[in-house]
């Protein structure tokens, strides 16, 4: 199969960084009003300097009142400059943040069931959340203060110099101490900046297990170990971020002091040229501003330390699934099946098969035929593979050895679309969506009209309670269903699989959660659109007495098929069909009258 591989070696902060060319007038009037922004920060220390020497001095009010008026609109100015620039970079964040997002989803809509098997919920939530968030607020805080910090520190750096050389070279001994310091510090504690994004995703999984599993924790009374196993999980995030904290805390102290060592030494030396006549006091007062506008950069680039080591790991993690490989993709040349072209015969063909990152075979020499239109069950006992053979139809996983065949054709030779449109699976686990329930039945088609989602209820038997709710069909239901019972659930399921255009049904335990009788009703309904669609259905079902008018019936155990048939041919020569018959019967006494 085709592999995805990432699209570039460049770090990930860096490819964050390269999405900013998406944006460019942002970008170009973000630059200008910075540029704009530390022109003006510049000339007001000589504004300043020229108050006072030519000003306050020579006792010269018009210089005084002029000099005024133009720190007045250098205020105005900045305040104008300073809000493009942050609203520039606001906006190209905030920009960057929903592409990250609308990436990470559409790649999670693609990537293999496989991956979600070895990736927990709370891991991908964090990451399209918290880490999105973090590179958020490097690009639009922390970037535009480093870029700021770098350009004014390179002008004020130039403009000392020309005032005074000497004082220039004292002041400009903090910048290769500073460097060394902040390398030392990005080299040390990368990891533990990555480690509390991995502590808060695997809080975040915690607390989404807990809030689907909560009916459990309160039946077993564990709600006193759950919190426990919360605050153990939340004290390892706490302690991780008190080790940045520290961190970042040692950092800055020796920043201060160093900030404050240059200043005592501008001011002394400096001083001492004013008295000698050397120097201005105008000039010292201007210089000691550009002494700011160089320290403060140092400084700033410091706070940003934390952040840019932050959003770094954030990057990481985030191109860790918008570079995942996807196992299950379409081939180059791969096939489209029309809604004519599909007829409904399966064939698998000494079909081996174990799940991605197992060493055990699940499925070992599976082999048989289900033509156009036939019926076709598949028992055995627990975990014998009866899951695993559905799965492979519509190819949510591929085969490890032989072929599943779909009207002839290697399913892995058809279009992923084209192949999963034609063939439509009701799982076990019901899984519904917040809306409405015409919205949940209308899934598959959204533009079904009300006619034909009433058919498609009334052939899952959940028609009749629909009608009862005050709000019928527009009638909301909760997040997984929550308001719906377990069987009301796998109705509207399965009246949300039989409204699309399928031509293959597969059942995965589909009527587990209903009573007996509503699934015997469920199943003629079924039949009778199979007759009247000629459709293939596949169905796994624990009780043998909804399925043994199958056109075949496969027995799997141990990811084998054991033996196949119809229901009196395996009765009589399977004794574990038998046994998995008696035990159903001796269980469920009413059985007993129904296959007699």
């Amino acid at each position: 199969m085709p592999e995805q591989k990432s699209t570039s070696a460049t770090p990930s902060l860096r490819r964050v960084l390269e999405i900013l060319a998406s944006y460019p007038w942002f970008v170009f009037v973000g630059i200008i009003s910075l540029l704009l922004l530390i022109t003006t920060n510049a000339l007001t220390p000589q504004l300043f300097r020229w108050g006072i020497d030519r000003g306050i001095s020579e006792n010269n009010l018009d210089v005084v009142f002029k000099c005024a008026l133009f720190l007045v609109l250098a205020a105005v100015g900045r305040g104008i400059f300073s809000f493009g620039q942050n609203f520039c970079a606001e906006s190209i964040s905030q920009n960057v943040a929903y592409r990250l997002r609308n990436q990470v989803f559409s790649k999670t809509q693609n990537l293999s069931l496989s991956y979600y098997n070895n990736t927990s919920s709370g891991q991908l939530l964090t990451r399209v959340t918290s880490d999105v968030e973090q590179i958020r607020t490097f690009i639009g805080t922390t970037l535009l203060q480093v870029t700021s910090g770098f350009i004014t520190l390179i002008t004020s750096s130039i403009i000392v110099f020309t005032m005074n050389w000497k004082l220039a070279l004292i002041t400009l001994t903090a910048i290769p101490l500073a460097v060394f310091l902040l390398s030392q510090f990005f080299k040390k504690n990368s990891k533990l900046f990555g480690m509390v994004q991995v502590k808060l995703a695997n809080l975040n999984s915690i607390l989404e297990e807990n809030l689907i599993g909560v009916r459990v924790v309160k039946a077993f009374v564990r709600e006193k170990s759950e919190i426990s196993r919360y605050t153990t999980l939340n004290g390892e995030l706490l302690d991780v971020n008190i080790k940045t904290v520290k961190v970042v805390r040692n950092l800055f102290p020796v920043l201060f002091l160093l900030s404050n060592l240059i200043s005592l030494a501008v001011i002394g030396f400096g001083g001492a040229e004013v008295i000698g006549k050397q120097f201005s006091l105008g000039e010292l007062i201007a210089f000691n501003s550009y002494l700011v506008f160089i320290l403060q950069p140092v400084l700033q680039i410091g706070f940003a330390a934390g952040v840019i080591a932050q959003a770094s790991a954030s990057a990481k993690r985030v191109y860790e699934i918008i570079d995942a490989k996807i196992d299950i993709s379409n081939n180059p040349n791969a096939i489209v099946l029309g809604l004519s072209d599909i007829k409904g015969e399966i064939k698998f063909e000494n079909v081996g098969f174990r799940y991605p990152g197992s060493t055990i075979e699940t499925l070992k020499n599976i082999s048989f035929e289900a033509k156009p239109g036939e019926f076709i069950a598949i028992v055995g006992m627990t975990g014998s593979g009866k899951s695993s053979i559905a799965n492979l139809i519509p190819r949510f996983y591929d085969v490890t050895s032989g072929i599943v065949r779909v009207d002839g054709y290697d399913v892995r030779d058809l279009k992923l679309e084209s192949l999963r449109s034609h063939v439509a699976t009701v799982f076990q686990d019901a899984t519904l969506f917040s809306g409405t329930i015409r919205e949940n039945i209308a899934y598959g088609l959204p533009d079904s009209s009300l006619e034909q989602i009433i058919e498609a209820a009334k052939i899952a038997q959940i028609h009749d309670f629909i009608s009862t709710l005050p709000d019928g069909y527009d009638t909301i239901v909760g997040e997984r269903g929550i308001g719906l019972s377990g069987g009301q659930k796998q109705r509207v399921a399965i009246a949300r699989t039989v409204l699309t255009d399928f031509q293959i049904l597969i059942l995965d335990d589909a009527t587990s959660a209903v009573d007996a009788k509503t699934a015997s009703l469920i199943l003629e309904s079924l039949e009778e659109l199979r007759q009247a669609r000629q459709c293939t259905i596949i169905a796994i079902a624990q009780r043998i007495s909804s399925i043994r008018n199958a056109d075949k019936i496969l027995l799997v155990d141990k990811g084998e098929v054991v033996a196949q048939g119809k229901h009196e041919e395996l009765l009589a020569m399977s004794s574990l069909y038998a046994g998995i018959l008696a035990s159903q019967i001796q269980q469920n006494q009413p059985i007993s009258s129904q296959i007699s």
